[in-house]
């Protein structure tokens, strides 16, 4: 069996992955704001091109405008109501899809129970005591006690601020994820890895409470921040670095050997489909007291 890797080791290597993942995200955003503004046009200009397709457009008009209306309103531009708001509601309905397929394998046993234990032995190697000391001060960030305290802080500050049309979605978004987590954990009822390091764990498996809060909690956060940013270097630097900050949150679960792979997944999953419902909410009202203030 191979000797667990040393603390210099460990940070070693995190820096290099920290750093390999911020070249890339920073690759991604530079390829996404260049290609998607061209790949839109062309294909706008595509649909518009193809026969009938303008035809068909003015004939729904025509003989169905209320329905025409709202396909179009969904996909407007120019207000959080429509395209926005449609590819947040996209985007949620994938992660309940892909949340309730690991649910089902989960509950099954299939396949995926086998590699959560392989994953959890292929950890031993970074199991030093002087890692676990680390990765133990990582998780308590997420532990109920300090996401109370943190969301308390924050609320404090945004009403401070005057910006408390955030605090519906931050309430909605730290409720609704614990809500499902504690209902997944008890219904589903799976048994924790082996403790294998002094982190131990009353409550079953599925999911992860502590990657389920840091994900609802500290990315609620990092939105707030980041909204009315102007720069978007800043607003990108912050997104990337919460990112990594839920991330080292969720490995540690792992490291500590209180949840499985999957159980961590499952915790980000339900963390960031509330996440998007809170991001909708905070948009909402923000669209409808501009309105309401214009008029």
């Amino acid at each position: 069996m191979l000797e667990p890797w040393s603390l210099s080791t460990i940070i070693a290597c995190l820096i290099a992955i920290a750093i390999a993942a911020r070249v890339a995200a920073g690759l991604l955003r530079r390829g996404v704001l260049r290609l998607v503004p061209r790949m839109t046009a062309a294909l706008r200009s595509w649909l518009l091109r193809v026969a009938g397709v303008a035809r068909l457009i003015e004939l729904a008009r025509r003989h169905l405008p209320r329905a025409t209306a709202w396909i179009e309103a969904r996909f407007a531009i120019d207000r959080f109501s429509g395209l926005p708001l449609t590819l947040i509601a996209l985007l949620a309905a994938y992660l309940a899809s892909i949340g309730t397929d690991l649910a089902e394998e989960v509950i099954e046993q299939s396949g995926l129970v086998a590699i959560d234990r392989q994953i959890n032995q292929a950890l031993a190697v970074v199991r030093d005591p002087d890692v676990v000391a680390v990765f133990g001060k990582i998780t308590h960030l997420a532990d109920i006690t300090t996401l109370v305290a943190v969301a308390g802080v924050a609320s404090a500050f945004l009403w401070a601020d005057r910006r408390a049309v955030f605090l519906p979605g931050l309430s909605l978004s730290i409720a609704g994820s614990q809500l499902i987590t504690y209902v997944g954990k008890y219904v589903i009822d799976r048994p924790r890895p082996e403790f294998l390091t002094f982190a131990e764990a009353a409550t079953p498996s599925f999911p992860s409470g502590h990657a389920t809060g840091a994900m609802a909690v500290y990315g609620f956060i990092a939105y707030a921040i980041l909204r009315d940013i102007h720069q978007p270097r800043l607003r990108f630097e912050l997104a990337f670095w919460a990112g990594m900050l839920i991330a080292a949150i969720a490995a540690s679960r792992m490291i500590l050997s209180v949840h499985y792979a999957s159980d961590v997944a499952a915790g980000l999953i339900v963390g960031g489909f509330w996440l998007l419902a809170g991001f909708a909410v905070t948009e909402y009202l923000r669209e409808t007291f501009h309105y309401r203030n214009s008029i």
